[in-house]
């Protein structure tokens, strides 16, 4: 399967969004230290938090690594696949970007990129750049974007629980 959409990659670089597309930028305090980056690098590069929110995920690996397929179901009737597009992993940084693949019901990119920052503090930062693709979509409108900006919470939310020293593995 090939990708929907021109700019793959885009994401990695902030604040751009292609023509015709929706921005998407949440970000999210999830905690601080050495400790709190560790384990929210490894419930977001191992698809813990996505699993954690209640979505479906078939992976094609452990880890998101560029080029894994990776299909995300909503309650096994909505199935949207996606492929890696890039990660990163530095020792303050660490995420990943899937592309949106043909079947999926919308077109475009989305990054989830977990910071410690000079501070300590840890974020996760969730930026995308979406439009419809499916009938359904598009019959959503805008309530399509706001429940992409509400999973994008979820993720923070649920990842700053997996975080919380009585939930680590």
């Amino acid at each position: 399967m090939s990708f929907t959409y021109e700019d793959v990659g885009a994401t990695r670089e902030a604040g751009f969004c292609p023509p015709g597309f929706h921005p998407l930028h949440v970000r999210t305090r999830i905690g601080e230290g050495e400790r709190v980056f560790r384990r929210a690098a490894e419930a977001l590069c191992t698809w813990e938090v996505h699993r954690a929110t209640g979505m479906g995920i078939e992976a094609g690996a452990d880890r998101a690594a560029p080029g894994v397929d990776v299909t995300v179901t909503l309650a096994g009737l909505v199935k949207a696949p996606c492929r890696v597009v890039w990660t990163v992993s530095e020792h303050r940084r660490a995420g990943w970007a899937y592309g949106t693949l043909s079947g999926h019901p919308e077109c475009g990119e989305e990054a989830f990129v977990v910071e410690r920052t000079g501070d300590g503090t840890v974020w996760l930062t969730v930026s995308a750049f979406s439009r419809p693709a499916k009938w359904y979509a598009r019959a959503g409108g805008p309530a399509n974007r706001g429940l992409q900006a509400a999973y994008a919470r979820r993720c923070g939310k649920v990842l700053r629980q997996l975080c919380e020293p009585e939930n680590e593995y």
